[in-house]
């Protein structure tokens, strides 16, 4: 797939960004503010999700002897991930991106009670149709709040913050299936999710001061010299 960028060379910028470098770089508190901050978060969740979930897979099916059948269980999570993001690629307008992250984040748990290959099938294809779509969203949001002169620097913390959540979610996974059972893994990567979900939608709500309303202050607000200033 790299190789494939590498030579394809898609753009990172629409037609009227071109010009987006003549305009100066913005200085970085300008664009990592509470919005990014908050898709960082929930694309560190969705990895967290995603590396979780693979590992409980195969603890579930080590426990009932079917551990055979573990390349089979992540390979309809990957069809269905695929058909979930062909799916949503077809949606007028995106999802919110906490939404989908807190309903992959809930698919996720009642996986853990699924006895057998086959019912585990049937757990994770539900899972992994919001998959795809919740890292699309996350990389559709980290576009849209990163100018076009910075968006290589933002990509680059999206991807980091994403291989942070690979690296920390099975090792967190690992303690929950350790300290309970394999269907334990499931709850804790999904509930990381839940979490980064929550977090996300708490980080990304627009301030009091940005929200007031303009018939809340029909008086006008004062100036330093104590009149009202329309």
């Amino acid at each position: 797939m790299g190789a494939g960028i590498a030579l394809l060379d898609p753009p990172i910028r629409a037609a009227h960004e071109a010009s987006a470098d003549m305009a100066g770089r913005p200085r970085r508190r300008e664009w990592l503010g509470r919005g990014m901050i908050a898709v960082l978060v929930m694309a560190f969740g969705t990895t967290m999700v995603l590396s979780g979930t693979d590992l409980a897979i195969v603890a579930t099916l080590e426990e009932s002897g079917q551990v055979s059948w573990a390349a089979v269980v992540v390979a309809v999570y990957g069809v269905a991930s695929i058909v979930g993001g062909l799916a949503y690629g077809l949606l007028p307008r995106p999802l919110p991106t906490w939404l989908l992250l807190g309903l992959l984040g809930l698919a996720t748990v009642p996986a853990g009670l699924a006895h057998g290959w086959p019912w585990l099938c049937a757990a994770v294809a539900g899972a992994g149709l919001l998959a795809a779509p919740t890292l699309s969203a996350v990389a559709d949001a980290v576009s849209r709040l990163a100018p076009a002169s910075v968006r290589g620097e933002a990509t680059g913390l999206q991807s980091s913050a994403q291989n942070a959540g690979f690296a920390l979610g099975s090792p967190i996974t690992g303690v929950a299936i350790s300290a309970s059972l394999p269907a334990g893994g499931f709850a804790a990567a999904g509930l990381a999710g839940l979490a980064a979900a929550l977090t996300g939608y708490l980080l990304s709500r627009p301030s009091p001061a940005r929200t007031r309303s303009p018939l809340s202050d029909r008086s006008g607000v004062l100036s330093a010299s104590g009149r009202s200033v329309r």
